[in-house]
């Protein structure tokens, strides 16, 4: 008996909690041990949790999955499921591959947590310092004053590469981008600060590429191998990994709302900003590790949730990796959602309640974020409603140069989408994503052509939309590789 309760606290496990109902919880058997023990799931008050299905089932219902939602969706108090449904299929408009709890969706921007929350773990070990300056790691770097933690917070004033490096006189416009493209890009052109090194907030994913750079540079590791050595194996997460060109061909592709297939572009071999796979079981482990010392030092993951751009009043703020909400009567939201191409993942921790919302989806949907916004109220005052914008605005100044110590006054912001929308002059690029190598593209211009997605064995389309759900009395659905 001994031996048996040893292991046990040694499991990395979610424990089951009946509380008068079926709702599942993650077990044992989702995962092994690592080092890393994650809370315990609290108990349940008896009804609690058939009220928070009946609320969540009402809305989502409502606000999401009867308006073309496809994905996953899972709601968590305590280390406990008290929602999760899967609809419709991995290609919308083939119909031949349903969404389980073990397909793996890009999480866009809600991957810069995951670089975030390294960072900080790299400043606990003290191999990487908050003021450090990115010459230190960066020879030749032309930014004088640039911070880790600048880059963290998006107050460094860097340009975005998902402009300057559309500049065809000066990048190929069929050359995949990488993380070290862009860092010498930025050496060899010097573009122009968006404006002053610390002077205010915008959100750029120049940041977070060089944040993975720094990552490989003090550990001598790869970004991709390393998340996966100290975050996604430790912590069970087995259907979590960094996209690479060796993933080309098996991974889940994104579409437009109409179900049509969205073109990849230059930029989808670049990440930290963006370009990890999870699932929404493997996000719910995810937020159970932040709660825990043995994975990160709460104190510093709480200097991470304190507001840094104060420059003009607003509920809304970005710490070290995260977006806040913090509202007038107290209550907090730690965030971040994302957007890429088709992707649409949102990701909210209400940690008064212990509460996690994650919502991941690949036909691009908007109301996505506003359901998730919606289901805050589930469970306290969050003040939301439903005619709120999916996303607060992402604001990036256009170009300013810093020319003398006198402080420039910098133009107009422009209000942009957190991925800008192509020129539609130029060229498409094929999809690396379905093939290894991009196709070649002649130099006169040509019609795009799509990519053709790996072949698969075709069934006869469902009459209706597929719809794996777990709710008061069903069991979760049985895991399928994808």
């Amino acid at each position: 008996m001994r031996r048996f309760l040893v292991f046990l606290s040694l499991a990395l496990v979610f424990v089951a909690c009946k509380s008068g109902s079926s709702s599942p919880t993650l077990t044992q058997g989702d995962s092994a041990y690592q080092g890393i023990i994650l809370p315990t799931p609290e108990k349940l008050k008896e009804g609690e949790l058939a009220m928070y299905q009946t609320r969540l089932n009402e809305l989502f219902d409502k606000h999401l999955i009867n308006r073309n939602f496809n994905g996953g969706i899972l709601v968590a108090k305590g280390g406990n499921i008290v929602y999760e449904k899967y609809v419709g299929f991995t290609d919308p408009k083939a119909k031949t591959t349903p969404i389980t709890d073990s397909s793996s969706f890009h999480l866009a921007s809600t991957s810069k947590p995951f670089t975030g929350v390294t960072i900080l773990k790299l400043v606990q070990q003290g191999k990487v310092h908050l003021t450090d300056d990115l010459t230190q790691y960066f020879p030749g770097f032309p930014y004088a004053g640039v911070t880790v933690k600048d880059l963290l917070s998006h107050r460094s004033g860097l340009p975005n590469y998902l402009y300057f490096m559309e500049d065809k006189e000066k990048w190929p416009a069929q050359q995949m981008v990488t993380n070290n493209d862009v860092l010498n890009f930025l050496i060899q052109y010097k573009p122009d600060l968006s404006y002053r090194t610390g002077s205010r907030f915008s959100y750029c994913n120049t940041n977070y590429v060089l944040l993975a750079l720094i990552i490989e540079k003090v550990t001598g590791t790869p970004y991709p191998q390393y998340l996966s050595e100290t975050i996604f194996k430790p912590l069970g997460m087995e259907h979590t990994f960094v996209y690479t060109p060796t993933d080309s061909g098996r991974v889940m592709m994104s579409y437009k709302p109409s179900g049509q297939l969205w073109d990849q572009d230059i930029f989808d071999h670049t990440y930290g900003d963006k370009n990890i796979y999870s699932t929404p079981r493997d996000m719910m482990k995810w937020d159970a590790a932040l709660y825990n010392d043995a994975f990160i030092r709460q104190s510093l993951l709480d200097s991470a949730y304190q507001p840094l751009s104060n420059e003009k009043p607003s509920t809304h703020n970005y710490g070290l990796g995260w977006r806040l909400l913090s509202l007038p009567n107290g209550k907090k939201v730690i965030y971040h959602n994302g957007k890429w191409h088709g992707f649409s993942p949102a990701f909210a921790r209400l940690t008064d309640e212990k509460a996690v919302i994650i919502i991941l989806g690949n036909q691009y949907n908007s109301t996505i974020y506003k359901a998730a916004k919606l289901a805050y109220n589930v469970f306290g005052d969050y003040m939301q409603n439903d005619t709120q914008a999916e996303e607060e605005p992402t604001v990036t100044p256009t170009p300013l140069v810093v020319t003398s110590k006198k402080k420039p006054v910098p133009p107009p912001a422009k209000i942009v989408k957190e991925a800008p929308k192509k020129n539609s002059r130029a060229k498409t690029v094929a999809n690396p994503k379905l093939a290894t190598k991009p196709k070649a593209v002649s130099k006169t211009k040509a019609p795009a052509t799509k990519p053709v997605a790996k072949p698969t064995k075709t069934t006869k389309p469902a009459a209706k939309k597929q719809t794996t759900t777990t709710s008061k009395k069903t069991e979760p659905a049985k895991k399928k590789k994808n």
